[in-house]
Protein backbone atom coordinates (compact mmCIF):
# COMPACT_ATOMS: atom_id res chain seq x y z
CA UNK A 1 0.00 0.00 0.00
CA UNK A 2 1.43 3.33 -0.84
CA UNK A 3 0.15 6.39 0.88
CA UNK A 4 0.11 10.31 0.28
CA UNK A 5 -1.71 13.26 2.01
CA UNK A 6 -4.31 15.96 0.92
CA UNK A 7 -6.88 17.94 2.61
CA UNK A 8 -10.30 18.48 2.65
CA UNK A 9 -12.86 21.06 4.39
CA UNK A 10 -16.69 20.10 5.66
CA UNK A 11 -17.22 21.72 8.86
CA UNK A 12 -13.65 21.82 9.30
CA UNK A 13 -10.06 21.08 7.65
CA UNK A 14 -9.17 17.04 7.58
CA UNK A 15 -6.02 15.94 7.12
CA UNK A 16 -6.85 13.16 4.59
CA UNK A 17 -4.66 9.79 3.73
CA UNK A 18 -4.92 9.27 0.11
CA UNK A 19 -3.89 5.55 0.17
CA UNK A 20 -3.43 3.16 -2.86
CA UNK A 21 -3.33 -0.82 -3.50
CA UNK A 22 -3.18 -3.08 -6.55
CA UNK A 23 -5.15 -6.45 -5.85
CA UNK A 24 -6.08 -9.19 -8.00
CA UNK A 25 -9.39 -9.01 -9.75
CA UNK A 26 -11.17 -7.09 -12.86
CA UNK A 27 -9.27 -4.43 -14.08
CA UNK A 28 -10.39 -0.94 -12.64
CA UNK A 29 -10.53 2.00 -10.54
CA UNK A 30 -12.09 2.72 -7.35
CA UNK A 31 -12.48 5.03 -5.14
CA UNK A 32 -14.25 4.76 -2.06
CA UNK A 33 -13.86 7.18 1.84
CA UNK A 34 -17.35 9.01 1.39
CA UNK A 35 -15.90 10.92 -1.60
CA UNK A 36 -17.99 13.26 -3.31
CA UNK A 37 -19.36 13.62 -7.14
CA UNK A 38 -16.56 15.70 -8.20
CA UNK A 39 -13.58 13.23 -6.35
CA UNK A 40 -16.22 10.03 -8.10
CA UNK A 41 -15.29 11.61 -11.66
CA UNK A 42 -11.89 12.12 -11.68
CA UNK A 43 -11.45 8.30 -11.83
CA UNK A 44 -12.67 8.48 -15.73
CA UNK A 45 -10.85 11.97 -15.63
CA UNK A 46 -7.20 10.36 -14.57
CA UNK A 47 -7.93 7.49 -16.93
CA UNK A 48 -7.61 9.46 -19.80
CA UNK A 49 -5.26 12.04 -18.53
CA UNK A 50 -2.52 8.41 -17.86
CA UNK A 51 -3.76 7.19 -21.05
CA UNK A 52 -2.65 10.71 -23.20
CA UNK A 53 0.82 10.25 -21.32
CA UNK A 54 1.11 6.83 -22.68
CA UNK A 55 0.94 4.86 -19.21
CA UNK A 56 -0.29 1.24 -19.51
CA UNK A 57 -2.48 0.46 -16.56
CA UNK A 58 -1.69 -2.68 -15.23
CA UNK A 59 -4.10 -5.87 -15.09
CA UNK A 60 -4.98 -5.07 -11.62
CA UNK A 61 -7.94 -3.95 -9.31
CA UNK A 62 -7.16 -0.33 -8.39
CA UNK A 63 -8.33 0.82 -4.91
CA UNK A 64 -8.08 4.38 -3.80
CA UNK A 65 -9.25 4.78 -0.02
CA UNK A 66 -9.73 8.73 1.35
CA UNK A 67 -8.84 8.06 4.93
CA UNK A 68 -10.28 8.71 7.76
CA UNK A 69 -13.43 6.90 5.84
CA UNK A 70 -15.66 8.75 7.95
CA UNK A 71 -15.33 12.17 7.03
CA UNK A 72 -16.84 13.70 3.68
CA UNK A 73 -14.45 14.56 1.18
CA UNK A 74 -14.97 16.91 -1.79
CA UNK A 75 -12.89 18.74 -4.21
CA UNK A 76 -11.68 17.51 -7.42
CA UNK A 77 -8.02 18.85 -5.85
CA UNK A 78 -7.35 15.09 -5.02
CA UNK A 79 -6.78 14.06 -8.89
CA UNK A 80 -2.81 14.78 -8.37
CA UNK A 81 -2.01 12.47 -5.19
CA UNK A 82 -4.58 10.01 -6.54
CA UNK A 83 -2.23 10.04 -10.44
CA UNK A 84 0.73 9.84 -8.41
CA UNK A 85 0.27 6.81 -6.08
CA UNK A 86 -1.05 4.73 -9.77
CA UNK A 87 2.12 5.97 -11.84
CA UNK A 88 4.71 5.58 -9.16
CA UNK A 89 2.87 1.94 -7.79
CA UNK A 90 6.21 0.58 -7.66
CA UNK A 91 8.18 3.58 -5.63
CA UNK A 92 9.11 4.88 -2.40
CA UNK A 93 6.82 7.77 -1.83
CA UNK A 94 8.06 10.56 0.76
CA UNK A 95 5.62 11.83 3.08
CA UNK A 96 3.77 15.45 1.18
CA UNK A 97 0.65 16.87 0.63
CA UNK A 98 -0.57 16.34 -2.70
CA UNK A 99 -3.23 18.87 -4.14
CA UNK A 100 -4.11 19.59 -7.55
CA UNK A 101 -6.15 19.19 -10.62
CA UNK A 102 -5.62 17.45 -13.57
CA UNK A 103 -6.44 18.07 -17.23
CA UNK A 104 -6.81 15.81 -19.71
CA UNK A 105 -3.17 17.18 -20.91
CA UNK A 106 -1.63 16.63 -17.91
CA UNK A 107 -1.02 19.97 -16.23
CA UNK A 108 -1.79 20.61 -13.22
CA UNK A 109 -4.65 22.98 -11.53
CA UNK A 110 -5.75 25.30 -9.14
CA UNK A 111 -8.97 24.67 -8.21
CA UNK A 112 -11.23 27.78 -6.52
CA UNK A 113 -11.08 26.40 -2.60
CA UNK A 114 -7.50 25.55 -2.84
CA UNK A 115 -5.99 28.45 -1.60
CA UNK A 116 -8.04 28.74 1.30
CA UNK A 117 -7.33 24.83 2.38
CA UNK A 118 -3.89 25.92 2.35
CA UNK A 119 -4.55 29.03 4.51
CA UNK A 120 -6.63 26.96 6.96
CA UNK A 121 -3.62 24.57 6.65
CA UNK A 122 -1.12 27.00 7.91
CA UNK A 123 -3.02 27.39 10.98
CA UNK A 124 -3.24 23.85 11.54
CA UNK A 125 0.60 22.77 11.32
CA UNK A 126 3.52 24.24 12.37
CA UNK A 127 5.26 23.39 9.43
CA UNK A 128 3.89 21.68 6.29
CA UNK A 129 6.21 20.00 2.99
CA UNK A 130 3.14 20.78 -0.09
CA UNK A 131 3.15 19.85 -3.69
CA UNK A 132 0.92 22.97 -5.63
CA UNK A 133 0.35 23.81 -9.14
CA UNK A 134 2.48 26.13 -10.53
CA UNK A 135 -0.67 29.01 -11.30
CA UNK A 136 -1.08 29.05 -7.24
CA UNK A 137 2.36 28.15 -6.25
CA UNK A 138 3.87 32.02 -5.98
CA UNK A 139 0.92 33.41 -3.65
CA UNK A 140 0.95 29.59 -1.45
CA UNK A 141 4.92 30.31 -1.04
CA UNK A 142 4.06 33.52 0.78
CA UNK A 143 1.79 31.81 3.46
CA UNK A 144 4.08 31.16 6.66
CA UNK A 145 4.88 27.73 7.82
CA UNK A 146 4.16 26.27 4.41
CA UNK A 147 7.63 24.52 2.33
CA UNK A 148 6.10 24.85 -1.05
CA UNK A 149 6.82 23.01 -4.10
CA UNK A 150 5.70 23.54 -7.59
CA UNK A 151 4.90 21.42 -10.33
CA UNK A 152 3.27 22.56 -13.83
CA UNK A 153 2.73 19.33 -15.44
CA UNK A 154 2.46 15.47 -14.84
CA UNK A 155 6.12 14.74 -16.21
CA UNK A 156 7.58 16.94 -13.52
CA UNK A 157 5.53 15.46 -10.74
CA UNK A 158 7.05 11.82 -12.02
CA UNK A 159 10.67 13.61 -11.70
CA UNK A 160 9.79 14.97 -8.28
CA UNK A 161 8.75 11.73 -6.67
CA UNK A 162 10.65 9.44 -8.61
CA UNK A 163 13.85 11.18 -8.60
CA UNK A 164 13.56 12.64 -5.45
CA UNK A 165 14.36 16.10 -7.47
CA UNK A 166 13.02 18.56 -4.82
CA UNK A 167 15.31 21.25 -4.52
CA UNK A 168 14.51 22.07 -8.31
CA UNK A 169 10.96 22.98 -7.86
CA UNK A 170 11.25 24.37 -4.59
CA UNK A 171 9.97 27.70 -3.82
CA UNK A 172 11.56 30.31 -1.22
CA UNK A 173 9.93 33.74 -2.11
CA UNK A 174 8.01 35.76 1.25
CA UNK A 175 5.70 38.31 0.80
CA UNK A 176 6.90 41.84 1.91
CA UNK A 177 4.58 41.78 4.38
CA UNK A 178 5.86 39.34 6.72
CA UNK A 179 9.53 40.63 6.05
CA UNK A 180 10.00 42.63 9.09
CA UNK A 181 6.44 42.02 11.48
CA UNK A 182 6.18 43.06 14.98
CA UNK A 183 7.40 39.85 17.65
CA UNK A 184 5.11 40.51 20.46
CA UNK A 185 5.22 37.83 23.45
CA UNK A 186 6.31 35.53 20.72
CA UNK A 187 3.91 36.35 18.58
CA UNK A 188 3.88 37.43 15.20
CA UNK A 189 1.67 41.05 14.20
CA UNK A 190 1.54 43.17 11.42
CA UNK A 191 1.39 46.83 11.20
CA UNK A 192 -0.89 48.98 9.58
CA UNK A 193 1.39 51.91 7.84
CA UNK A 194 -1.65 52.77 5.25
CA UNK A 195 -3.59 55.36 6.19
CA UNK A 196 -5.30 56.04 2.85
CA UNK A 197 -8.87 57.28 4.86
CA UNK A 198 -7.74 59.89 7.19
CA UNK A 199 -9.43 61.24 10.29
CA UNK A 200 -8.08 63.97 9.68
CA UNK A 201 -10.94 65.24 6.94
CA UNK A 202 -13.45 64.75 9.94
CA UNK A 203 -13.67 68.12 11.55
CA UNK A 204 -14.88 68.51 15.00
CA UNK A 205 -16.50 65.39 16.31
CA UNK A 206 -14.43 65.24 19.46
CA UNK A 207 -16.52 63.07 21.16
CA UNK A 208 -16.72 60.68 17.86
CA UNK A 209 -13.30 60.43 17.51
CA UNK A 210 -12.32 59.70 21.11
CA UNK A 211 -15.69 56.89 20.74
CA UNK A 212 -13.66 55.55 17.70
CA UNK A 213 -10.37 55.47 20.02
CA UNK A 214 -11.83 52.82 22.17
CA UNK A 215 -13.45 50.99 19.44
CA UNK A 216 -10.28 50.57 17.61
CA UNK A 217 -8.36 49.51 20.37
CA UNK A 218 -11.10 46.60 22.08
CA UNK A 219 -13.22 45.65 18.91
CA UNK A 220 -15.81 47.52 20.53
CA UNK A 221 -19.37 47.66 19.19
CA UNK A 222 -20.06 51.24 18.30
CA UNK A 223 -23.85 53.43 17.37
CA UNK A 224 -23.14 56.42 15.79
CA UNK A 225 -26.41 57.95 16.01
CA UNK A 226 -26.37 62.27 14.15
CA UNK A 227 -28.02 64.02 11.28
CA UNK A 228 -27.22 63.17 7.84
CA UNK A 229 -24.02 64.61 6.78
CA UNK A 230 -22.75 64.61 11.07
CA UNK A 231 -19.87 62.77 9.66
CA UNK A 232 -20.52 59.27 10.64
CA UNK A 233 -19.81 56.82 8.19
CA UNK A 234 -16.54 58.96 7.84
CA UNK A 235 -15.85 57.58 11.51
CA UNK A 236 -16.92 54.21 10.76
CA UNK A 237 -14.76 53.60 7.18
CA UNK A 238 -11.98 55.21 8.90
CA UNK A 239 -12.27 52.75 11.74
CA UNK A 240 -9.71 49.81 10.39
CA UNK A 241 -7.38 52.27 9.81
CA UNK A 242 -5.90 52.77 13.20
CA UNK A 243 -7.13 49.37 15.08
CA UNK A 244 -4.15 47.61 16.58
CA UNK A 245 -1.75 45.50 14.39
CA UNK A 246 -2.91 42.03 12.82
CA UNK A 247 -1.42 38.97 14.31
CA UNK A 248 -0.44 36.46 11.66
CA UNK A 249 -3.25 34.00 12.52
CA UNK A 250 -5.96 37.07 11.63
CA UNK A 251 -3.98 37.68 8.35
CA UNK A 252 -4.52 33.80 6.96
CA UNK A 253 -8.14 33.85 8.33
CA UNK A 254 -9.34 37.12 6.58
CA UNK A 255 -7.83 35.83 3.34
CA UNK A 256 -8.79 32.02 3.84
CA UNK A 257 -12.58 33.60 4.64
CA UNK A 258 -12.27 35.78 1.41
CA UNK A 259 -11.13 33.12 -0.37
CA UNK A 260 -14.17 30.98 0.31
CA UNK A 261 -15.94 33.75 -0.84
CA UNK A 262 -14.25 32.53 -4.25
CA UNK A 263 -12.56 36.35 -4.77
CA UNK A 264 -8.74 36.36 -5.45
CA UNK A 265 -7.28 38.03 -2.34
CA UNK A 266 -3.92 39.38 -1.36
CA UNK A 267 -2.29 40.08 2.36
CA UNK A 268 -2.94 43.33 3.59
CA UNK A 269 -1.69 45.56 6.15
CA UNK A 270 -5.36 46.73 6.71
CA UNK A 271 -7.95 45.08 8.33
CA UNK A 272 -11.13 44.13 6.70
CA UNK A 273 -14.39 46.57 6.41
CA UNK A 274 -17.48 44.56 5.50
CA UNK A 275 -20.23 47.11 4.44
CA UNK A 276 -23.25 45.42 3.43
CA UNK A 277 -25.96 47.89 1.71
CA UNK A 278 -29.58 47.74 3.97
CA UNK A 279 -31.44 45.73 0.95
CA UNK A 280 -29.00 43.04 1.48
CA UNK A 281 -30.69 39.78 2.09
CA UNK A 282 -30.07 37.40 5.10
CA UNK A 283 -28.33 34.45 3.65
CA UNK A 284 -25.92 36.94 1.78
CA UNK A 285 -25.51 38.63 5.42
CA UNK A 286 -24.85 35.48 7.13
CA UNK A 287 -24.51 32.87 4.78
CA UNK A 288 -26.13 29.97 3.81
CA UNK A 289 -27.46 28.17 0.39
CA UNK A 290 -29.50 25.86 -1.08
CA UNK A 291 -27.24 22.97 -0.47
CA UNK A 292 -23.88 23.98 1.04
CA UNK A 293 -23.39 26.49 3.39
CA UNK A 294 -21.79 29.31 1.47
CA UNK A 295 -20.27 32.54 3.96
CA UNK A 296 -21.30 35.81 4.80
CA UNK A 297 -21.02 39.15 5.39
CA UNK A 298 -20.85 38.50 9.09
CA UNK A 299 -17.90 35.80 8.70
CA UNK A 300 -16.28 37.94 5.98
CA UNK A 301 -15.58 40.98 8.42
CA UNK A 302 -13.91 38.92 11.06
CA UNK A 303 -10.78 40.65 12.22
CA UNK A 304 -12.20 43.61 11.07
CA UNK A 305 -15.26 45.69 10.56
CA UNK A 306 -19.00 45.24 9.77
CA UNK A 307 -20.81 48.27 9.18
CA UNK A 308 -24.01 48.67 8.83
CA UNK A 309 -25.32 52.14 7.29
CA UNK A 310 -28.74 53.25 7.92
CA UNK A 311 -29.13 50.56 10.45
CA UNK A 312 -33.04 50.57 10.93
CA UNK A 313 -33.40 50.39 7.98
CA UNK A 314 -32.03 46.79 7.49
CA UNK A 315 -34.84 44.11 7.45
CA UNK A 316 -35.96 43.69 11.22
CA UNK A 317 -34.68 39.67 10.79
CA UNK A 318 -31.64 40.40 9.98
CA UNK A 319 -30.89 42.99 12.52
CA UNK A 320 -32.66 40.30 15.30
CA UNK A 321 -30.30 38.07 13.99
CA UNK A 322 -27.03 39.58 15.04
CA UNK A 323 -27.42 38.78 18.74
CA UNK A 324 -26.06 35.40 18.34
CA UNK A 325 -22.63 36.20 16.54
CA UNK A 326 -22.29 39.71 18.19
CA UNK A 327 -22.87 37.80 21.85
CA UNK A 328 -20.58 34.42 20.87
CA UNK A 329 -18.47 35.36 18.14
CA UNK A 330 -19.30 32.83 16.00
CA UNK A 331 -22.11 31.87 13.46
CA UNK A 332 -22.93 28.43 13.16
CA UNK A 333 -24.62 27.76 9.69
CA UNK A 334 -26.45 24.40 8.70
CA UNK A 335 -27.31 22.92 5.68
CA UNK A 336 -28.69 19.36 4.58
CA UNK A 337 -24.93 18.35 3.33
CA UNK A 338 -22.76 20.85 5.14
CA UNK A 339 -22.66 22.39 8.85
CA UNK A 340 -19.38 24.97 9.20
CA UNK A 341 -19.11 27.40 11.80
CA UNK A 342 -17.29 30.76 11.16
CA UNK A 343 -15.69 32.86 13.49
CA UNK A 344 -17.16 36.33 14.17
CA UNK A 345 -14.80 38.55 16.44
CA UNK A 346 -15.17 41.87 14.44
CA UNK A 347 -16.09 45.22 15.55
CA UNK A 348 -19.72 45.96 14.69
CA UNK A 349 -20.63 49.66 13.79
CA UNK A 350 -23.69 51.01 12.74
CA UNK A 351 -24.99 54.59 11.91
CA UNK A 352 -28.58 55.97 12.28
CA UNK A 353 -30.44 59.32 11.86
CA UNK A 354 -32.29 60.38 15.13
CA UNK A 355 -35.64 60.46 13.34
CA UNK A 356 -36.80 59.40 9.60
CA UNK A 357 -36.28 63.07 7.86
CA UNK A 358 -32.59 62.88 10.44
CA UNK A 359 -33.43 66.81 11.62
CA UNK A 360 -34.44 65.77 15.22
CA UNK A 361 -30.89 66.66 16.61
CA UNK A 362 -30.68 69.45 14.28
CA UNK A 363 -30.56 73.40 16.28
CA UNK A 364 -31.24 74.87 12.28
CA UNK A 365 -33.45 72.61 10.52
CA UNK A 366 -37.01 71.68 11.70
CA UNK A 367 -37.87 68.09 12.42
CA UNK A 368 -41.55 67.40 11.13
CA UNK A 369 -41.55 63.81 12.55
CA UNK A 370 -44.42 62.93 14.85
CA UNK A 371 -43.38 61.20 17.98
CA UNK A 372 -45.31 58.08 16.99
CA UNK A 373 -42.75 57.97 13.52
CA UNK A 374 -39.70 58.51 15.68
CA UNK A 375 -40.95 55.83 18.24
CA UNK A 376 -41.77 53.29 15.33
CA UNK A 377 -38.31 54.14 13.51
CA UNK A 378 -36.28 53.56 17.38
CA UNK A 379 -38.31 50.59 18.22
CA UNK A 380 -36.67 48.97 15.07
CA UNK A 381 -33.75 48.30 16.89
CA UNK A 382 -34.80 46.37 19.78
CA UNK A 383 -33.56 46.37 23.71
CA UNK A 384 -31.04 42.82 23.13
CA UNK A 385 -29.47 44.43 20.05
CA UNK A 386 -29.08 47.78 22.06
CA UNK A 387 -27.66 45.48 25.19
CA UNK A 388 -25.07 44.31 22.50
CA UNK A 389 -23.77 48.22 21.82
CA UNK A 390 -20.80 49.00 24.15
CA UNK A 391 -20.15 52.53 23.09
CA UNK A 392 -23.16 55.35 21.97
CA UNK A 393 -22.21 58.27 20.68
CA UNK A 394 -24.70 61.28 19.58
CA UNK A 395 -22.77 62.85 16.78
CA UNK A 396 -22.67 66.86 16.82
CA UNK A 397 -24.22 69.25 14.59
CA UNK A 398 -21.68 70.41 11.52
CA UNK A 399 -20.39 73.80 12.40
CA UNK A 400 -18.59 76.21 10.47
CA UNK A 401 -16.40 76.90 13.24
CA UNK A 402 -15.31 72.82 13.09
CA UNK A 403 -11.36 72.41 12.62
CA UNK A 404 -9.47 69.26 12.19
CA UNK A 405 -8.04 67.64 15.31
CA UNK A 406 -6.40 64.04 15.56
CA UNK A 407 -4.95 62.46 12.13
CA UNK A 408 -4.91 58.64 11.57
CA UNK A 409 -1.66 58.18 12.20
CA UNK A 410 -1.67 60.15 15.50
CA UNK A 411 -4.76 58.08 16.71
CA UNK A 412 -3.34 54.78 15.48
CA UNK A 413 0.07 55.72 17.27
CA UNK A 414 -2.28 56.12 20.25
CA UNK A 415 -4.16 52.89 19.87
CA UNK A 416 -0.80 50.96 19.63
CA UNK A 417 0.70 51.96 22.56
CA UNK A 418 -2.50 51.36 24.46
CA UNK A 419 -2.18 47.78 22.47
CA UNK A 420 1.16 47.43 23.80
CA UNK A 421 0.23 48.00 27.24
CA UNK A 422 -2.36 45.77 26.96
CA UNK A 423 -0.22 42.78 25.80
CA UNK A 424 2.03 43.09 28.38
CA UNK A 425 -0.57 42.56 31.08
CA UNK A 426 -0.56 38.99 29.56
CA UNK A 427 -4.23 39.36 27.51
CA UNK A 428 -4.59 37.66 24.26
CA UNK A 429 -8.34 38.59 23.38
CA UNK A 430 -9.33 42.05 22.28
CA UNK A 431 -11.01 44.09 25.56
CA UNK A 432 -14.37 44.00 23.96
CA UNK A 433 -14.29 39.98 23.15
CA UNK A 434 -13.36 39.26 26.69
CA UNK A 435 -15.07 35.89 28.04
CA UNK A 436 -16.86 37.06 31.17
CA UNK A 437 -15.18 34.73 33.34
CA UNK A 438 -11.80 36.57 31.96
CA UNK A 439 -13.25 39.91 33.48
CA UNK A 440 -12.29 39.28 37.07
CA UNK A 441 -8.24 39.02 36.27
CA UNK A 442 -8.29 41.62 33.72
CA UNK A 443 -10.56 44.32 35.05
CA UNK A 444 -10.06 44.64 38.34
CA UNK A 445 -11.20 48.19 39.75
CA UNK A 446 -10.39 50.50 42.43
CA UNK A 447 -12.71 50.78 45.39
CA UNK A 448 -13.91 54.18 44.32
CA UNK A 449 -14.40 52.91 40.75
CA UNK A 450 -16.14 49.79 42.33
CA UNK A 451 -18.92 51.91 44.64
CA UNK A 452 -19.37 54.14 41.04
CA UNK A 453 -20.67 50.76 39.33
CA UNK A 454 -22.40 50.02 41.88
CA UNK A 455 -24.42 53.03 42.04
CA UNK A 456 -24.92 53.13 38.32
CA UNK A 457 -26.15 49.66 38.71
CA UNK A 458 -28.38 50.26 41.08
CA UNK A 459 -30.00 54.01 39.45
CA UNK A 460 -30.06 52.65 35.89
CA UNK A 461 -31.22 49.11 36.08
CA UNK A 462 -27.94 47.68 33.91
CA UNK A 463 -28.16 44.17 33.36
CA UNK A 464 -25.14 41.65 33.64
CA UNK A 465 -24.52 42.29 30.27
CA UNK A 466 -24.75 45.74 30.51
CA UNK A 467 -22.10 45.62 33.25
CA UNK A 468 -20.09 43.41 31.40
CA UNK A 469 -19.66 45.69 28.53
CA UNK A 470 -18.95 48.92 30.59
CA UNK A 471 -16.05 46.95 32.31
CA UNK A 472 -14.81 46.06 28.77
CA UNK A 473 -15.21 50.22 27.94
CA UNK A 474 -13.59 50.97 31.36
CA UNK A 475 -10.50 48.65 30.60
CA UNK A 476 -9.72 49.79 27.11
CA UNK A 477 -9.76 53.48 28.54
CA UNK A 478 -7.51 52.28 31.34
CA UNK A 479 -5.17 50.96 28.90
CA UNK A 480 -4.86 54.43 27.17
CA UNK A 481 -4.45 56.42 30.74
CA UNK A 482 -1.68 52.94 31.02
CA UNK A 483 -3.50 51.96 34.37
CA UNK A 484 -3.48 48.66 35.91
CA UNK A 485 -6.40 48.76 37.32
CA UNK A 486 -10.07 50.49 36.18
CA UNK A 487 -9.95 53.90 37.84
CA UNK A 488 -13.55 55.69 38.74
CA UNK A 489 -12.74 57.93 35.80
CA UNK A 490 -12.53 55.10 33.59
CA UNK A 491 -15.54 54.04 35.12
CA UNK A 492 -17.48 57.32 34.52
CA UNK A 493 -15.78 57.85 30.60
CA UNK A 494 -17.57 53.87 29.85
CA UNK A 495 -20.48 54.98 31.23
CA UNK A 496 -20.77 58.41 29.25
CA UNK A 497 -20.84 56.36 26.32
CA UNK A 498 -24.04 53.68 27.47
CA UNK A 499 -27.40 54.52 25.44
CA UNK A 500 -29.11 57.55 26.73
CA UNK A 501 -31.35 55.74 29.26
CA UNK A 502 -29.04 53.80 30.98
CA UNK A 503 -26.10 56.67 30.73
CA UNK A 504 -24.82 58.12 34.19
Amino acid sequence: MKKLKCISFDEDLDIIDVESTFTRGLPGLSIVGLANTAIKESTERIKATLLSCDFNFPARKITINLSPSGIPKRGSHFDLAIAILILLQNEELDDFFVVGELGLDGSIKSTNELFSLLLFLSTKLKKAQIVVPKSIAMKAAMIPNLEVYALENLNEALEFFKEKNYEKFKLRQTHPLFENPLILNDEIFIQNKDFSLDFIDVKGQNQAKKASLIAALGMHNVLFEGSPGSGKSMCAKRLVYIMPPQSLNEVLMQNAYMSLNSKDCEFKQVRVFRHPHHTSTRASIFGGGAKHAKIGEVALANGGVLFFDEFPHFDKQVIESLREPLEDYKIHISRVNSKITYETKFSFVAAQNPCPCGNLFSKNLTCNCSQNEIKKYKARISSPILDRIDLYVAMDEVDKNDKPSLSSKEMSDMVFEAFIFGKKRGQKEFNGKLKDEDLKYFCVLENSAKDTLDLAISRYKLSQRAINKTLKVARSCADFAKSENIEKAHILEALSFRIKNESL
